[in-house]
């Protein structure tokens, strides 16, 4: 069987030496849309068409492992910062939303069912990671932008990379290990993912001592005591529990992964559709294999998984391989949407429109799908390198 090969995948490496696998395949993808947007935007100020952001005032999204230790840190130390911040939320209705991060774990719980397998899956997680990189910066004194997680880099040795060696300039370790069994991270049952070396608590880097106060809703991981809360609104506080994946990352993640996303899909109905997954074949792909790369709780639930801080650099991937996507053909992608306003069009829905808008609750306000479509326009000034 296909699955079988990647056995020796299973047991974790002693050494903490880490090679990044070559990402050449979308990074030359990533050119030539900086080029086609170059293009454009020459064109717009020719027509007088031309906004306040251009490609020389944008804002900079960096790799993880491009940045440096100081620069990882103070990501890390605003993160923590918001995690200290009182919540806007109404803890009446929410209890369990005791911090300013939790604001953001909330409005995810709250609108799941209809942020993903629907029109605004894509537009509506642009404007939350945004937004999320706003309160970083506005509230928490962070000056950089919102770094990503390139899954090509990582996807054959996660849990040795930058981004979860446990490092203090990492986004935190694995977690710890404890006996699980498989993990059901697609509804059909299909693909368990086989357990790895964590499952616990992470005990190391800056998110050790993180408390997860909300969910979970629909949990994955096989361990006693992670059970479902419900709603998601109660107070639940406990530790941050990882299992992360080379199993899944190695098969869904890597950077041809991602290279044929955007190159085998020339429509924005199967590029999200793929992207997102078929779980009726087993298929993860990167936007599912991303988050169970990452695994445990409460990464693993689907409702939840912004609680654990590594979700938001896996979004800013995933925004960013749009881009790379909507700016191979600007003329026919940069407003291109598709789909129902109900997840998987269940049940039975009308198609969405660029008019339709999209809430973050108390993080922001509304704004049309239209004014997220293009990273230079709307709310937004940012391009990713």
């Amino acid at each position: 069987m296909r699955f079988q090969t990647l056995a020796p995948f299973l047991v974790a490496s002693g050494a903490s030496a880490f090679t990044p696998a070559s990402t050449t395949s979308t990074d030359l993808l990533a050119a030539n849309g900086l080029i086609n947007l170059a293009i454009n935007q020459i064109e717009l100020a020719f027509t007088g068409k031309q906004g306040s952001c251009t490609l020389a005032n944008a804002a900079i999204r960096r790799e993880w492992l491009t940045l440096t230790n100081a620069e990882r840190t103070a990501y890390t130390d605003a993160v923590l910062c918001l995690q200290s911040k009182p919540a806007l939320t109404n803890q009446t209705l929410v209890p369990g939303a005791k911090t300013r991060y939790d604001d953001f774990v909330w409005t995810h719980i709250n609108q799941t069912l209809i942020i993903h397998g629907t029109t605004s899956f894509l537009s509506w997680h642009r404007y939350f990671t945004w937004t999320y990189e706003q309160a970083l910066r506005n509230e928490c004194g962070y000056t950089g932008y919102q770094p990503y997680w390139n899954w090509g880099k990582t996807a054959f040795d996660p849990v040795n990379s930058p981004v979860f060696d446990g490092s203090a300039y990492s986004m935190g370790g694995n977690g710890v290990y404890e006996a699980h069994n498989c993990t059901e991270a697609l509804p059909t049952g299909l693909n368990c993912i086989p357990p790895g070396q964590g499952g616990g608590c992470v005990e190391t880097g800056p998110f050790k001592d993180m408390s997860v106060n909300l969910g979970p809703v629909d949990p994955t991981l096989a361990e006693v005591g992670v059970v479902s809360t419900g709603s998601g609104a109660a107070y639940n506080p406990r530790c941050l529990k990882r299992d992360v994946s080379v199993w899944v990352s190695s098969q869904w993640n890597t950077d041809t992964n991602s290279s044929d996303l955007i190159t085998q899909n020339t429509n924005i109905a199967s590029f999200q559709t793929t992207m997102q997954g078929d779980f009726a074949t087993g298929f993860y792909g990167v936007h599912t294999g991303g988050h169970f790369t990452i695994g445990g709780d409460p990464g693993g639930d689907i409702f939840t998984s912004p609680g654990d801080p590594a979700f938001f650099l896996h979004h800013a991937q995933i925004d960013r391989t749009w881009w790379i996507w909507q700016n191979q053909d600007l003329k026919n992608r940069q407003n291109a949407i598709a789909g129902t306003i109900t997840l998987n069009n269940d049940p039975p829905s009308r198609n969405g429109t660029l008019q339709d808008y999209i809430s973050l609750g108390v993080n922001a306000v509304d704004i049309q799908i239209a004014d997220a479509m293009n990273t230079l326009a709307g709310p937004f000034c940012y391009i990713y390198v």
